[in-house]
C-alpha cells in the first residue's frame, strides 16, 4: 500500500508510522530522514537544501519534492510506502499526485490521526526532558519517582520551549492554516480515513490496522 499519515503535532504520527509501516512491510519515509540523508551524503539536492537551512530559510517546495521523488524511486519503495510529514500543504499534495502519476502509481489511502487541541496541549505540555541523558518523561503519563529529577541518571528535568502551552497553541494554529486543508483535499478524492488517536498507543494502532484491513491493507 501507498499511504500518507496526517495529523496535528502531538497526535503520535511518528510512533504510529513505525507500527503501521512494520505491519505493512513497507518503508516509513519522513521528510526529516530524507533531508538528513541528502545533506549528510552531500547530494546536489542536499547541498541546495543546506544553503537555505543555513540561512534560516524554509527549503522551497521544489527541492523537497525532488528529494521525495528520488526516495520514492528507490527499490524498497516499489511495493509501497508510508509517508510521514509530507505533504504538509495542498500544493505539496498536488505535486505528490503528479509525482506518483509520473512514476505510474498513486496513493491508496490517507490516514488522519484525529485528536482535539486540548488533548494535544495536555500531551505535549506535560513532557519534561532530562538535562543529563535526554530521556523524556511526562508529568502525567510517565512521571519520575521524584518530581523534577530523572530516575535514570539523577539529573534535572526541564520543559523545552517547544513543549510550552503557548508554543504548542501556535503550532496548532499553523497546522490548522496550512496542513488541515489536506483533509479536504484527500476527502474530495475519497482517500481519507479518520482514526481516533486518543487512548493508549496500542489501541490507536489496532484502530489504524483495522481501517487498513477494510481497504485491503
Amino acid at each position: 500500500m501507498r499511504l500518507v499519515l496526517v495529523g496535528p503535532p502531538g497526535a503520535g504520527k511518528g510512533t504510529q508510522a513505525e507500527f503501521i509501516a512494520a505491519h505493512l512491510a513497507v518503508p516509513k519515509i519522513s521528510t526529516g530522514d530524507i533531508f538528513r540523508a541528502n545533506v549528510s551524503q552531500g547530494t546536489p539536492l542536499g547541498v541546495e537544501a543546506k544553503r537555505y537551512m543555513d540561512a534560516g530559510k524554509l527549503v522551497p517546495d521544489e527541492v523537497t519534492i525532488n528529494m521525495v521523488r528520488d526516495r520514492l524511486a528507490e527499490p524498497d519503495a516499489a511495493g509501497g510506502f508510508l509517508l510521514d510529514g509530507f505533504p504538509r500543504t495542498t500544493p505539496q499534495a498536488a505535486a505528490l499526485d503528479k509525482l506518483l502519476a509520473d512514476l505510474g502509481t498513486a496513493l491508496d489511502l490517507v490516514l488522519e490521526l484525529v485528536v482535539d487541541d486540548d488533548e494535544v496541549i495536555r500531551r505535549l505540555s506535560g513532557r519534561r526532558t532530562c538535562r543529563g541523558c535526554g530521556k523524556i518523561w511526562h508529568v502525567e503519563f510517565d512521571a519520575p519517582s521524584r518530581e523534577g529529577i530523572c530516575d535514570r541518571c539523577g539529573a534535572e528535568l526541564f520543559q523545552r520551549d517547544d513543549d510550552k502551552a503557548e508554543t504548542i497553541a501556535e503550532r496548532l494554529r499553523e497546522y490548522a492554516d496550512k496542513t488541515a486543508p489536506l483533509v479536504d483535499f484527500y476527502g474530495a478524492q475519497g482517500k481519507l480515513v479518520g482514526i481516533d488517536a486518543t487512548g493508549p498507543v496500542e489501541d490507536v494502532t489496532v484502530r489504524a490496522i483495522d481501517a487498513l484491513r477494510s481497504y485491503g491493507g
